[in-house]
């Protein structure tokens, strides 16, 4: 069974006539790292939008699990079954990167998910799994590299252990080098962790990690070999 399926989705900004995404129809399984391509303005961050369950399609349907996003509870989706990652990290630069994180948490209802120890050595254990220490987890996002935040970043979008993970260019911040070790964690994320893991990208380095690759062209989205 698909974990995610998006079928014959249409979408129209408010009463314009003009669709972002017309009739687009895809499936996500678990294990597999998904990039979509497309020029600037194709639609490839609405339709993440779309998938995360921050807004709903004009017409058609998105399902996690066959069941219909725009029925479900939304908040409680996001919530304990997706995990976002966003180019520009989007923390509290004050805060310490484990206060982040248990602050996700907190917000999200998730600690029930690691009863047997504390939301702080959940974290830390999460932390020390993408490279960061317990040291450089205690201090100040400020304080961080863009690499380092962006671990900061997958860490805080894996502490509810979703099964998918969508990422918004996640790489467009970073030197080629850093790149490299967030693709890395992705790559391991799919294939070592059965994530479904979709990213949005420009970048044709980054989309040579997939999988698959799909690209929107007009509104549609097509499915490109490697």
């Amino acid at each position: 069974m698909n974990t995610l399926a998006i079928n014959n989705v249409t979408y129209k900004y408010g009463k314009t006539t003009k669709s972002v995404l017309k009739n687009v129809t895809a499936n996500f399984e678990k294990g597999v790292l998904y990039c979509i391509v497309g020029k600037s303005g194709a639609g490839k961050s609405t339709l993440l939008s779309l998938i995360s369950g921050l807004d709903l399609c004009t017409s058609g349907a998105v399902l996690y699990e066959n069941e219909d996003l725009s029925t479900m509870n939304r908040d409680e989706y996001r919530a304990r079954n997706i995990g976002v990652i966003f180019q520009g990290y989007n923390l509290l630069t004050n805060c310490s990167a484990v206060e982040n994180i248990v602050l996700s948490m907190n917000i999200s209802n998730c600690r029930e998910r690691c009863p047997q120890r504390s939301a702080k050595e959940h974290v830390y254990s999460l932390l020390e799994k993408l490279g960061i220490d317990k040291e450089t987890a205690n201090r100040k996002v400020l304080k961080l590299s863009g690499g380092e935040q962006q671990r900061v970043g997958i860490a805080r979008a894996l502490s509810n252990n979703p099964e998918i993970i969508i990422a918004d260019e996640p790489t467009g911040n970073l030197d080629g080098e850093t790149a490299k070790g967030i693709m890395d964690i992705f790559v391991k994320l799919a294939h070592e962790e059965n994530k479904c893991v979709i990213i949005v990208t420009h970048s044709k380095d980054v989309a040579a990690y997939a999988d698959q690759i799909m690209r929107i062209v007009n509104g549609k989205l097509e499915v490109q070999n490697k």
